[in-house]
């Protein structure tokens, strides 16, 4: 049984027997007991992909085409530049044009997270101003390291406060340990929680104890955590993320704004349902066959996905047939 799948299941007793002792109005998911967040960042973003034109050059009109049909789905917002957009393959130049091209289409009451994370912290800072420049309303900033080793609490926490000062738009932290091998330390994320220009993170670890501990640790602070995955996303409401930063909304938006809903109605047996149908897209799409397997599921489902920027590989056809079978056993395809 996929880990994910047993998780959702035994927190469904515990859910029902919260269901039925609360009172009516304490069924749906209720922000902790906190500071009113200054930046509300409830809600479902999908982490947009990059599109290629056949020679690898960013397609700007086939983005601007996504945009379009995204923009009817209720997302809080976007993330541009985030592990699924290809941000390290993309120059400095074409990240703020990115986020330019989709400034200038997102609705100003949606938000717009873009990724700013450098390996130094100057260059994170120096990229984190034009990306507020370029109509970012939120900075999402990855983890260095490439020196790992040195990344210790004291100096990601110093890295982190400088951009935080630095920077004209409120931060978001950014811990994807699968891409980085680096989890951002417990101690480390509840001291930068009460910084007063970092207002949450993205968790991408997938660890939920974690989450659970982080949104408890962080309880009294203006900060926020968002779930890093669709295949975790009820849990981590379950123990207080405020929403989710989901590569699979790239290709299900819809369904994952009806999780989001559900959750927040305390309709728990449905939401259990409709989680338990995402979680093998989504592996699909994130830890089996990542960004190629995302670009080519957005295809069958009306997006421009095409290829993705060498050396990343277009799937095999055998991994095609497997993918589009995932989608079809769960009812998608």
């Amino acid at each position: 049984m996929a880990f994910s799948t047993y998780l959702a299941s035994s927190l469904w007793p515990a859910l029902a027997a919260l269901h039925r002792a609360a009172p009516r109005q304490c069924w749906g998911l209720s922000t902790p007991q906190g500071p009113e967040p200054s930046l509300d960042l409830r809600g479902i973003f999908p982490p947009l992909a990059t599109p290629f034109s056949p020679s690898q050059e960013v397609d700007y009109a086939q983005l601007e085409g996504n945009l379009r049909r995204y923009a009817s789905i209720p997302f809080r917002g976007l993330v541009v530049l985030g592990s699924n957009g290809e941000y390290p393959y993309l120059a400095p130049r074409e990240r703020v044009e990115v986020v330019s091209c989709v400034r200038r289409a997102l609705p100003r009451d949606r938000l717009l997270l873009a990724g700013s994370g450098c390996e130094s912290t100057q260059a994170t800072i120096e990229l984190t101003v034009s990306m507020a420049e370029a109509g970012a309303d939120v900075a999402l900033v990855v983890t260095p390291c490439y020196y790992r080793g040195a990344m210790t609490t004291a100096a990601l926490v110093h890295h982190y406060t400088e951009v935080g000062d630095a920077s004209p738009i409120p931060v978001v932290l950014y811990s994807v340990p699968a891409n980085t091998g680096l989890d951002l330390p417990m101690d480390a994320v509840s001291t930068l929680a009460q910084h007063p220009n970092i207002i949450g993170i993205k968790d991408s670890g997938g660890d939920i104890t974690r989450m659970g501990l982080m949104v408890h640790k962080t309880r009294q602070e203006d900060f926020q955590v968002l779930a890093g995955s669709a295949g975790f996303l009820l849990a981590s409401y379950a123990v207080g993320a405020s929403g989710g930063v989901c590569a699979l909304a790239n290709v299900l938006g819809d369904p994952l704004c009806q999780l989001d809903h559900l959750c927040r109605e305390g309709r728990w047996q449905e939401a259990r349902d409709l989680q338990h149908r995402l979680i093998e897209p989504n592996m699909a799409v994130t830890r089996r066959f990542g960004i190629p397997g995302l670009k080519k599921a957005m295809e069958w489902f009306g997006y421009y996905g095409g290829p993705c920027r060498a050396p990343l590989a277009p799937l095999s056809p055998a991994q095609v047939e497997e993918l589009k079978s995932t989608f079809s056993a769960n009812g998608w395809l």
